[in-house]
């Protein structure tokens, strides 16, 4: 069979189900309208046949929140946390974004995944000062006003801890995609390259290799990164999603390192080292690396591979409500640290074949990506969902047995490897891990 033709043909039949209904739903909304007076007036939907309440008074006046909130309806989407993955104080943890409730590629401000290290720290922006040193001719200490005047840049990028997905080397752990998945979450980014901002400080390109990037924060995190970064996408950003950074984002600066593992994009950056050598750091040395069955552990692998998942249907988004017959989508993400995806691939049966699914919306390098699938759902039918990704540097996700010859299962950080979600007969979906 011809997929892509019959996706082409499941998307027209899709919007033709839709329009048909509509029409419907029309004829019975005016058939209702002029039974209003008759014995069968309250036959129909309520929903339909009764002028709602929020229609029948004034609504909130336009200063009500100075700041605007959420629906209350909305009230389900939050960050969510675990005793799983947290101090026993909350303060050095995490804060998982609900993916599976992301709409496109730019995650809302307050949903963003969080991770500290001492807490969220809460900085006086008239009292901030970045300090730049180390083999240079020309060290400077910056006001956050200073810092603005130089040239700005607005990149969308994505942002993962490299523990996403870590939980499952040896099989899934939680039956939730936010807490599979999300350990990450994207955004529109606005600040300067650090290339831009050292070019006339006189750095000395013969022996400063390494950049150290220090936080304000009481765990004063400190990271080592290359000089080529810093020379390609390196950024000090101050704006995220129009605008400023959230307290538990960094405010009101952060290093943004565009792909790469989300400890190194530290926040509250306080200052800025360069150096002939790394600085072998905490984080780099007893965290942020991965043990190797061979007993070697892996330092400085940075960038986050290509990746990608099925965010619908989720644990939390079943398909419980389907009809036999039902034309569905279903929806992923795709993401690489490496590049920009090119390609993604459905399998309905574990890995064992595949499909190719459309690329949505905007394609952006080292950003999330959308993709779906047209599928006609077959009540009490299983399935074993797995998604594959592509970037245009030519990686693709590995099959959990290709990944664990190489790392073992000991491992915590930068797990890539293809993951499905099962569909029960009923619909209900569930976290499952294919082995050969």
């Amino acid at each position: 069979m011809d997929n892509k033709k019959s996706q082409k043909d499941l998307e027209l039949s899709a919007r033709r189900d839709f329009f048909k209904k509509t029409a419907a739903l029309g004829v019975t909304a005016l058939g209702a309208t002029s039974l209003l007076a008759s014995e069968h007036a309250g036959e129909g939907d309520p929903a339909i046949m009764h002028h709602p309440k929020w229609g029948q008074t004034w609504g909130d006046p336009v200063d009500q929140n100075l700041y605007g909130m959420p629906s209350k309806y909305e009230h389900n989407v939050t960050r969510r946390n675990t005793k799983l993955l947290a101090s026993g104080n909350f303060r050095a943890s995490i804060a998982v974004t609900p993916i599976q409730e992301s709409e496109g590629i730019i995650t809302p401000n307050g949903l963003f995944f969080s991770r500290s290290h001492g807490g969220t720290a809460h900085v006086d922006p008239n009292e901030y000062r970045l300090m730049i040193h180390g083999l240079l001719e020309k060290p400077i200490v910056l006001t956050l006003a200073q810092l603005k005047r130089y040239p700005t840049v607005t990149r969308t990028h994505f942002i993962e801890c490299p523990a996403n997905g870590g939980q499952e080397w040896r099989g899934p752990q939680f039956n939730s995609l936010q807490f599979a998945k999300g350990f990450m979450a994207s955004a529109e980014w606005t600040g300067v390259y650090i290339k831009d901002l050292i070019k006339d400080l006189g750095v000395d390109m013969k022996k400063a290799q390494w950049m150290l990037a220090e936080g304000s924060d009481n765990s004063e995190m400190g990271r080592t990164v290359p000089m080529d970064k810093i020379l390609d996408d390196a950024m000090l950003v101050w704006g995220q999603n129009g605008e400023a950074l959230r307290p538990e984002q960094g405010y009101p600066v952060r290093l943004l390192l565009p792909g790469w593992e989300g400890n190194l994009c530290v926040k509250w950056v306080k200052r800025l080292e360069f150096a002939a050598e790394p600085w072998y750091c905490k984080e780099e040395t007893s965290k942020y690396t991965d043990l190797k069955p061979t007993g070697k552990a892996i330092q400085h692998f940075y960038a986050n591979e290509v990746n990608s998942t099925v965010v619908s249907p989720s644990p939390e988004i079943p398909w419980t409500d389907l009809k036999d017959g039902e034309v569905v989508e279903i929806e992923g993400l795709a993401w690489s640290g490496m590049g920009t995806i090119t390609h993604v691939d459905l399998s309905f049966d574990g890995g064992r074949n595949y499909v190719e699914a459309k690329l949505k919306g905007l394609v952006l390098p080292k950003s999330w990506t959308r993709w779906s699938y047209m599928h006609t759902y077959k009540k009490g039918e299983v399935l074993l969902l797995t998604s594959r990704s592509m970037d245009d540097a030519g990686f693709i996700q590995p099959t959990v047995d290709e990944e664990t010859k190489i790392m073992g299962v000991e491992a915590v950080y930068h797990r890539n490897a293809v993951e499905t979600w099962e569909v029960t007969a009923t619909g209900e979906v569930n976290h499952v891990q294919i082995r050969s």
